[in-house]
């Protein structure tokens, strides 16, 4: 199941986008990452929030493009009552990426070990209506 902080209160995340499944996404979700985190004078997180949100948008862009998938990748991220940050990364790609241990020649493959190593709880999920899954990782506040 996906973690959410959403309530009758607040049903939407703090931000979202929504972007065609291309590699020069991942730019600009990465700024919105960095703008967002600025915005909520949160510093702190910038560096490993900008980096696992360009792992997981990465792996969702190619995991598109890889299968033929259109739809568009989605990017939510929101704060919880403790001030945790969680981030969402949604694509329409068929199939759960697994977490492997690539060779050592392999220049990719090691996106999800990073979130894994990195983040405070991190998972695979269903998320919305239709095909697909969402990769979502949380740093804690």
């Amino acid at each position: 199941m996906c973690p959410s902080t959403a309530t009758a209160e607040t049903p939407r995340p703090d931000f979202s986008l929504v972007f065609p499944p291309r590699p020069g996404w991942v730019h600009t979700a990465r700024q919105a990452m960095r703008t967002a985190l600025t915005a909520a004078d949160r510093a702190d997180l910038i560096d490993i929030a900008v980096l696992l949100t360009s792992e997981a948008v990465t792996n969702a862009v190619n995991a598109c493009l890889g299968s033929g998938c259109s739809v568009p990748v989605t990017l939510y991220a929101e704060w919880d009552v403790e001030g945790s940050l969680r981030v969402l990364v949604h694509d329409g790609a068929p199939g759960v990426p697994k977490e492997s241990a690539p060779g050592e020649a392999q220049e990719n493959g090691r996106g999800l070990l990073l979130i894994g190593a990195c983040a405070s709880e991190w998972g695979v999920c269903a998320h919305g209506p239709g095909p697909g899954k969402a990769v979502w990782f949380q740093l804690a506040g």
